[in-house]
This record gives structure tokens, sequence and C-alpha cells, in this order.
């Protein structure tokens, strides 16, 4: 979508949205490459290391054969199809079989618990869902709580409760029309993790996935080059693993490598980035910070990396130089959220890469930092960062939530409920979520660069900051280590991890509370859980 011009202005420049009035997802993304029927979409590796590779054409089939299977068993436009599944082939097909049909997918994490499930499965009203035989077990324990599912699929069999879904599928025919739908007619709802309250469901439209594209392409210096070849550990069940990977890539042609790992193994990542030459990686920071801590990865691994994405968490200096020193390639650090992703980003390609900023606004995407009434702030000035709507990536609204929803809007502008500033050449810092800012003696600060800075010291492995009560400063910064091995908790090293911090970024900033634990609380796609950590009582 991005012309590949060779500066950012101009690219800007040149841009335009190219909507149409009628957009399906499963079309653009399978059908209108399945004519070259050699064309590769999928490299799927399997737990034991075999592999299996789908062409568009056989995506095409079989998401065909699906779509008849959910529309025979009644699923109809408008009804919701749950996928509850890892990276399998089954799960892209299911995705682009509901939106052929017109119906709406909901992708739900396969380490969800009961209640999580019972509630995103009521709340949804899911009508058909599609699983594995471990999920299952989850399943048959709620199921009475579930009255609108009327049909459920097994990809490993037939357990109790559930229908054989290859079996099902081998008895459909793989002509299918898919149905015309509008651009803006409800496609996708992803369920956000939330921080307060229950979790609240983002509804898309088709048309999101060319919203995403700009800010996609620019995150990978212009994803779509031949030869460009995909992969993220990143589940499709979130956003940035689903949207940002596997659905872009599928939108430009490009294949992708799916291989989920049930925890993530850093030098497993590197030995399948050797083993399938990938040329494109979306890598979260936490992946990446466990990553680093792989002894000698260039001279153990012949990697072939191209371009490197990340975000949900800031990176620091250090991370940027160690995936230079190692892979070659300079991070592009993106932004979104669930609600309205992918609208920033770095592009080595078009401008340098400054650490600790997460990029400039996407061509397309109207960014600037707000206060909350909705003004836009003088640059340099912290504030909440706002993208203006009407805009393509924007959701339509949470489901069944309307009040939410009205909540999300200050005017035409789109509160992301993160905070940052903006500079005199565009590019955004991210300073945290607004329950994240940590408020002390009149200083606003934000975790990332106080956890960059511990992390870049030898001691620590992982760490995570939040603000402590404090009678005299209203909070203090409180920091959780994790240590490297051959460290041990000690006040000496508390002492020296002031210090380091102090003498780094700044007096006011330093951690005046070090607490050592053995891991952080993460959320399933790898981000820190500050406000488990900031309920703590140590």
């Amino acid at each position: 979508m991005l012309p590949r011009l060779d500066s950012y202005e101009a690219v800007r420049r040149q841009f335009a949205w190219q909507i149409p009035p009628f957009y399906n997802i499963g079309v653009d993304l399978c059908d209108k490459w399945a004519a070259d029927a050699s064309r590769l979409a999928l490299i799927h590796e399997h737990r034991d290391g075999t592999v299996t590779r789908y062409t568009f054409a056989d995506l095409r089939r079989l998401s065909n054969q699906t779509a008849n299977l959910l529309a025979y068993r009644g699923v109809k436009a408008g009804d919701r199809v749950g996928i509850l599944l890892p990276q399998e082939p089954e799960t892209a097909i299911t995705h682009l079989a509901t939106y052929k049909i017109g119906a709406i997918a909901v992708p739900l994490f396969t380490l969800f618990g009961i209640d999580a499930l019972r509630y995103r499965l009521t709340d949804a009203g899911i009508k058909a869902l599609v699983t594995n035989a471990a999920s299952m077990e989850k399943i048959v324990q709620i199921r009475d709580a579930l009255p609108d599912l009327q049909t459920i699929f097994c990809i490993d069999g037939a357990p109790a409760g559930s229908e054989d879904f290859h079996a099902s599928l081998a008895k459909q025919g793989d002509d299918f029309t898919p149905r015309q739908t509008r651009a803006d007619d409800p496609a996708l709802i992803i369920y956000t993790s939330g921080t307060t309250g229950h979790p609240k469901g983002a509804l898309h439209a088709h048309r999101t996935v060319l919203g995403h594209m700009p800010g996609v392409e620019m995150s990978h210096d212009f994803l779509g080059i031949e030869g460009d070849l995909i992969w993220t550990p990143a589940d499709w069940a979130w956003i940035g693993g689903l949207i940002d990977v596997l659905f872009a890539a599928w939108q430009l042609g490009v294949p992708v490598v799916a291989r989920r790992f049930e925890k993530f193994d850093p030098e497993a990542a590197f030995d399948l980035m050797a083993r399938h030459q990938v040329r494109n990686a979306f890598i979260p920071p936490t992946g990446l910070k466990l990553m680093r801590n792989v002894a000698n990865p260039a001279a153990r691994w012949k990697l072939n990396l191209r371009s490197l994405a990340s975000g949900g968490e800031s990176l620091g200096p250090e991370l940027l130089q160690w995936a230079r020193d190692t892979f070659g390639v300079t991070i592009n650090e993106f932004y979104g959220q669930t609600e309205c992703n992918m609208t920033l980003s770095s592009c080595d390609a078009l401008f340098p890469v400054r650490p600790g900023a997460i990029g400039k606004a996407a061509p397309g995407h109207d960014v600037s930092i707000v206060d909350d009434n909705g003004a836009e702030m003088p640059r340099g000035t912290i504030g909440n960062i706002a993208v203006r709507s009407p805009d393509p990536v924007t959701f339509l609204g949470y489901w069944n939530k309307p009040e939410a929803t009205r909540e999300k809007f200050i005017g035409d502008w789109l509160i992301t409920g993160d905070t940052g500033k903006m500079d005199e050449d565009g590019y955004v810092t991210f300073v945290g979520r607004n329950d994240d800012v940590i408020t002390s003696a009149g200083y606003r600060i934000g975790p990332g660069a106080i956890e960059d800075c511990l992390l870049g010291h030898p001691a620590v492995r992982m760490a995570a900051v939040v603000g402590a009560p404090d009678p005299e400063r209203t909070e203090i910064v409180k920091a959780y280590v994790v240590l490297n091995d051959g460290f041990a908790a000690s006040d000496r090293l508390t002492r020296e991890l002031q210090d380091h911090v102090r003498t780094r970024l700044a007096a006011h900033e330093y951690p005046r509370q070090v607490r050592y634990i053995d891991s952080l609380p993460l959320t399933t796609t790898g981000k820190i859980i500050r406000r488990e950590l900031r309920d703590r009582r140590d």
C-alpha cells in the first residue's frame, strides 16, 4: 500500500487510502492469490519437527470447505464463530471461512482458564466453536453455561461433546461463493485484556486489515519485497500475531511460518529462524530480552533476517544495539492497541530510529498528543496519545458496551489510554499507560526508561517498575528485578542498581525500593502486568 520512496515525507505526501465500498478479508487474503497454484502461503512446522506447506490454492479449497461446513451447521452472516486454537493451519482456515460467510470471528487464547473462556463465549454469544482436544477439556466444564453455543468442532478427533472437524470437512464441497461484504461490515471481535473490570470485545470491520497495512509495511521496511518470509512467536489470538503478521503478510502475498512454542524458548527461536531462513520477524520485547541472554547466536546460527519489528513495551538503546550486532538489522518499534492498531511505527529504511521513541505516525493516520479535553498539546509535552477518527483501522465499538465506546472518544479523537510526547520532528515517545505513570514529588515518571536502564546492568535479566505509595512524595519508584544466573540479592547489589539508574537517568528516577523475585507476571502476549506488582504488599 505504501509507495516505495526514499523519504518519510515523500511517502506521506503521496499516500492515499484506497478503501473500496465492498471488501472481504477472506477473499483479499486468500482467493486473490489462489490462481497461481504454486504460490506458497504457509509453512507449518509441527511439534515433532515435520513440516507441511500450504499454497494459497490449498487455503482457498480448505476455507471454502470450512465455510460450507459452518453454513451447513446454521452459521449465518453476523453470527459469532469462536476460534480457540494456537498457531495451526486450522486457525487460519477457520478465520478465512468465517469472513467468507460474513460471520464474525472471535479468536481466543488457548491459555485462558475456564472463567475467562466462559465470560468471552457468553458475552460474544458464540454460536460455533473450533478448538482442539486440550481446550475441549475446559469447554466441557462450562458447556451448560453456554446456551448460544450450538456446535463444537475439534481438530483432534471427536472428544465427548464435539464433532470431528476434519471428518466433517471431508464431506463438504470446495466451491463457495463468498458473501459480498461492505468494508464497514463487522468481521472480528478481539477481547482486550483491560486493566480493570471485565474484558471488552473490540469489534472490527473488514476494512481494519487495510487500515493496518501502512504501519505494518513501515515496521518491516516495506514488507512484500521478493523473498520475504515472516514469523512471529506471538499467538494468533492476539491482534499483534493475527493481523500484524498473518493477515498483513497474506494481504501482500507473503508466506508465513507457523510454529507456536508452548513456552517461548529463545534458543529454539534462533534455530527456527535459521532453519527456515526467515526474512522478517515480529518478536515482542520480552522475547527479544530473553534472546539477548543466549550466548554467541551469530556464531551458532546462520540467520537471514531483513527486518525485525517489535512493540508492546518500550525498547531501550541496549536492546537496539544488541539486535544490530546479532541480526545486522535495526528493530523497528511500532505502537498500537486492540482498538486502533499500528498507527505509529519506526522505519529504518525511511528515517533514523531514535532510542526511546516508538516511531512516527504511519501514513494515513493522524496521531497527536492531546489533553483530557481533546485539545492538542505543544510539542515535547506529556499527554494522551490520540488518533483522529474516522480512520480505517479504528474499531467499530465495544461489543455490547456502547457507554464504554463513547468513553473511548473525546470529540474526533480516540484516546488510547497511553501517555506520551511528540517532538518537533514527529517522533513519539511512549511514557506509559495512564495508570502506569508514577507521580513522585511533582514529577511524572514513566516506567519504560527505568526498566531499560536496569536491563543494562549485568545482574539484571528482567525488570519492572511501578509506583509505590509514599506520604511525602505521593509515590516513589519501586523496581522488581529478576536476576541473571550467578548473581544473588544483597543490599550491596541494591545500592549498585540504584546508583546505576541515578547516574544514567536522573536522581528523581532511581528506584528507592528494589525487590527481587523469581519471575514477573506477564500477560499471554508477554506484557508485564504492572497492576499485579502494584497490588503486592512487600
